[in-house]
């Protein structure tokens, strides 16, 4: 167990250690973080390159680590948990130098049977939020103790020096389908929070949390938006618990297309999210940076290797190549493997991708939706079968190479199919480029599209940290780039509507 925990004295310490990396304080907590922080969303325990990313990170100077106990369902904790430790044995770096956020509330995996076999005994989480099939969603006292002795566990922390509320929105989501009243909901909705406040201040005095706060991807939403959370409802929550209280950071959506943290008034007393948040000297999280949600669809905001629209005749080809693989291993390769009948059917099952971009190659809409689908549906289940399988290759040479022009048949087939879609996203880019180029002279300087997204949101007052999936050195690079380029942090609300109404014509 990692004792301890982030201070003052020893992230000051740490900034000044790692100089010219860009650091701010972090809102009234007295800590002193990077302006880019680590997000723990996409790794994982277990991936060498997820770990060589985050003690990259570490040791270059980024010391704050966002987390959650539902991410890779609690393989993110143990990632973390696992470098950490081995940075600090081997003297790299002190335990209260680095900032460690995690998060609670949702029920997935195997936080999700366990949900299900407390109900089967007669003792389901209290307040349980069942949102939809194999999702719930909980912020009860009795699941957020239970959680987080979980995640300090994974985590291999004594206490944890941030603990937010992961979406409780999910409760207005859930109360208006299924038909509640707004004003009941809500007040139902802020009880709720009142009561894992209350908790958390227990935990606090415990010395298991130093810190606590809300991650919602509401915030910056309308007043009269049925899921709206209202950071001011929230910190009189707080403040009527004790005027001493613990509630010290924030979480909520900001990037260049999705701009309401900076622009829409929807606290009662009349400011916006951001704005209030400074105003009670909140240390603010900003997440999804480079992925914005607009029209209906998500864009990532980094630059894209131009690759030439592919002829439809070659794209077939491509996927036909696919499909020609999958019958291969299924028909020759896995006939005289020493595997049972029935996994062999769920191995043709799993690995079947040619047929369906057979029939849907044209309809992914743009190519940031391909290569979502491509992330989270396609190759991670061929990689499910690879891994699988890699045992059996050792002794089989026809397996071996299969495996290997299979993998160069899969990588050729995402080329074919997203050049159709990347022309149009290259554009858009470029348009977001030159449109952020003139919104701000701070922002026109060189680099990436993806430094220049992280510079607008950085160089904005009331901003702490910008959250960054660096899940691999190249974007830990990208990141550090940014952060060793000197810019002023101000209020820029001009900027930001400049560049708003910029981007509405795209």
């Amino acid at each position: 167990m990692i004792k301890r925990y982030a201070t003052p004295e020893s992230t000051t310490e740490f900034s000044e250690q790692n100089t010219p990396v860009a650091y701010v304080p972090l809102g009234r907590t007295g800590l002193i973080t990077s302006q880019a922080g680590f997000g723990g969303y996409r790794i994982s325990t277990g991936v060498a390159h997820h770990e060589t990313a985050l003690a990259g990170a570490i040791r270059s100077g980024i010391n704050l680590i966002d987390t959650s106990a539902n991410y890779a369902d609690g393989g993110s904790e143990a990632l973390v948990g696992t470098v950490l430790e081995e940075l600090i044995v081997d003297g790299e770096v002190k335990r209260e130098q680095v900032i460690v956020v995690s998060k609670v509330g949702y029920l997935q995996g195997e936080n999700f049977s366990l949900s299900q076999e407390r109900k089967k005994e007669g003792r389901p989480f209290p307040d349980l939020v069942e949102y939809g099939k194999g999702l719930e969603h909980c912020i009860h006292p009795e699941f957020i103790e239970d959680q987080l002795t979980c995640s300090l566990e994974r985590l291999q922390l004594e206490t944890l020096d941030g603990y937010l509320l992961h979406n409780p929105e999910y409760y207005l989501g859930w109360a208006k389908k299924t038909g509640v009243p707004l004003e009941e909901a809500r007040e139902e909705y802020y009880r709720r929070i009142r009561e894992a406040f209350e908790h958390l201040e227990k935990e606090a005095e415990k010395g298991r949390i130093c810190r606590y706060g809300i991650s919602s991807n509401t915030f910056p939403h309308s007043a009269g938006d049925p899921e709206f959370t209202c950071l001011e409802t929230v910190w009189g929550i707080a403040e009527a618990i004790s005027t001493d209280h613990h509630f010290a950071m924030v979480q909520m959506p900001f990037n260049l297309l999705e701009t309401e943290a900076v622009l829409s008034v929807n606290q009662p007393s009349g400011g916006t999210v951001l704005s209030f948040a400074e105003d009670k000297n909140l240390g603010v999280l900003v997440n999804r940076p480079l992925n914005a949600f607009g029209a209906g669809r998500l864009l990532s905001l980094a630059d894209i290797a131009q690759s030439q629209r592919m002829d439809t005749n070659e794209v077939i080809q491509k996927i036909r190549q696919i499909e020609k693989s999958e019958t291969r291993l299924w028909k020759k390769i896995l006939e005289p493997l020493d595997i049972p009948d029935g996994l062999k059917v769920r191995i043709k099952q799993q690995i079947e991708m040619g047929g369906y971009l057979k029939h849907y190659w044209k309809n992914f809409g743009s190519y940031e939706n391909f290569r979502q689908s491509w992330k989270s549906m396609f190759w991670p289940r061929v990689q499910g079968v690879l891994d699988f399988l890699e045992p059996h290759a050792a002794e089989n040479e026809d397996l071996a190479g299969w495996m290997a022009s299979h993998r160069k048949s899969m990588d050729e087939a995402f080329e074919a199919v997203g050049s159709i879609y990347v022309e149009e996203t290259a554009r858009q880019l470029n348009e977001i480029r030159y449109a952020v180029n003139g919104a701000d002279p701070d922002w026109e300087k060189p680099g990436t599209l993806s430094q220049k997204a992280i510079r607008a949101l950085r160089s904005t007052a009331g901003v702490s940290t910008v959250l960054i999936g660096m899940c691999r050195e190249v974007y830990v690079e990208d990141v550090l780039t940014e952060l060793k380029r000197p810019v002023e942090q101000k209020h820029r609300h001009d900027s930001w509507s400049k560049l708003s109404l910029e981007l509405k014509q795209i």
